[in-house]
């Protein structure tokens, strides 16, 4: 048994350095790449999943328990639910706040399509409020007054879902404020957002929102591979999520319609899925939760970092609100038009040329074909469009070594000689 179990760990640290390698190294063209975001795993972590491993549970046992435990105490919120994914756990939000067909959410355009695909999963209509031109999250102004106008034409949203893009939070407190003036809920997609914060507390802490999400793919602050999370102060939200989670099936005598029949009785009482977190999963998770803090800390210098040596450059860089610490997922910078004639495409295609695996965030929502077919068109969400046209992310990860910074920047300033 012995041999057996050192033969796993053997096996599985192999793996988890093969996947270092393919992240931190992989070529493009011949040139070895530093992509945009990755996963750090450590001994620690690797130690947590094999543990898990040699236990008697692979799937629904304590860890996954233990893990929302640890996210909604970090966060300072009272429940936490964890999903295979955030965008299954924005689908749970959206069903728990009993959005359905005729209802509408509304979210930003700059955010990855799950922000609005939730409310198309329920049957609901979707809208989008531009973003703020400098810190490319919800505008509180033009939400206010798409608010006003849709109030008089009696099409108030049911849910709007402010995106903390890169990691900072939006005005929580103003949009707070319009919710209970107009009568929607909030789902904060805080997908960028672990181990950031809002007016000294952390975001997931649901003091503004009723439900928080959280993502844990391999390019965020933490990872459990592909996983989320919800947190929320609700108890009646708490309970709904996790049935939606689980099938629509439960175990808990006052959810069901008759009295138990025994210890292996349950009832499916709703519609849900197969939306589980595995305890492979959490454990990573609770492992990296250790570590979120240092993960922030290390992010902060490197922007700072950043900052310096990106000034004389022609590029924008990202503005940091005075009440918010961002948790930094992302570093994106614009080109400077105004102070160049070099274009967007072509230092994107120059670092890319140089070894620097850049990305762009985000192509607007409504500009995609699908969203099109539903009557979206170019120039509907102007402020969206002009950050996608001049935007780029540099690189940005917690073990991102200086040196290789340095690289990103010089390959940049060449692009634009």
């Amino acid at each position: 048994m012995t041999f057996l179990i050192g033969h796993l760990l053997r096996n599985i640290r192999e793996f988890v350095n093969r996947v270092h390698l393919y992240f931190n190294k992989f070529t493009f063209r011949g040139f070895v790449m530093i992509p945009y975001g990755r996963q750090e795993i450590s001994e620690e972590d690797i130690a947590e999943v094999v543990e898990t491993l040699k236990s008697d549970f692979l799937t629904q046992g304590p860890k996954v328990p233990l893990f929302e435990k640890v996210v909604s105490d970090y966060c300072g919120s009272k429940y936490g639910i964890a999903a295979n994914s955030a965008t299954s756990a924005l689908h749970i939000a959206c069903l728990a706040l009993d959005l359905k067909e005729g209802d509408r959410l509304w979210t930003s355009p700059n955010s990855f399509v799950a922000s609005a695909n939730c409310a198309l999963y329920c049957g609901a209509n979707v809208d989008f409020v531009d973003i703020d031109p400098l810190t490319y999250n919800l505008s509180t102004e033009a939400l206010e007054k798409k608010l006003i106008q849709a109030k008089q034409d009696n099409k108030l949203p049911k849910i709007v879902v402010p995106v903390h893009f890169a990691g900072q939070s939006c005005d929580m407190q103003k949009i707070h404020s319009l919710a209970k003036e107009y009568g929607f809920k909030i789902i904060e997609d805080a997908s960028h957002s672990i181990g950031g914060s809002y007016m000294k507390n952390k975001i997931g802490m649901c003091e503004f929102s009723d439900i928080t999400v959280f993502s844990f793919h391999p390019v965020k602050i933490i990872t459990t591979a592909e996983g989320g999370m919800a947190t929320t102060n609700d108890s009646g939200l708490f309970e709904r999520m996790q049935l939606f989670r689980t099938h629509g099936v439960t175990r808990d005598p006052k959810l069901m319609t008759k009295k138990t029949e025994g210890d292996w009785y349950y009832q499916q009482v709703d519609l849900g899925f197969n939306y589980r977190m595995t305890e492979l999963q959490a454990a990573l998770g609770i492992s990296q939760m250790r570590r979120v803090d240092e993960f922030i800390n290390k992010r902060h210098i490197l922007k700072n970092r950043y900052d310096e040596l990106l000034s004389g450059l022609p590029v924008i860089k990202p503005f940091q609100s005075n009440n918010v610490t961002s948790a930094l997922h992302l570093y994106p910078i614009q080109i400077d038009t105004n102070n160049t004639k070099v274009s967007r495409d072509k230092v994107f295609n120059s670092l890319k040329k140089g070894g620097i695996g850049v990305n762009v965030h985000y192509i607007p929502i409504h500009t995609q074909p699908y969203y099109q077919e539903m009557g979206f068109e170019n120039g509907d969400f102007p402020a969206s469009e002009t950050y996608y046209n001049n935007a780029i992310s540099l690189p940005l990860f917690s073990h991102l070594r200086f040196e290789e910074q340095d690289k990103v920047v010089n390959i940049l300033s060449k692009a634009f000689k």
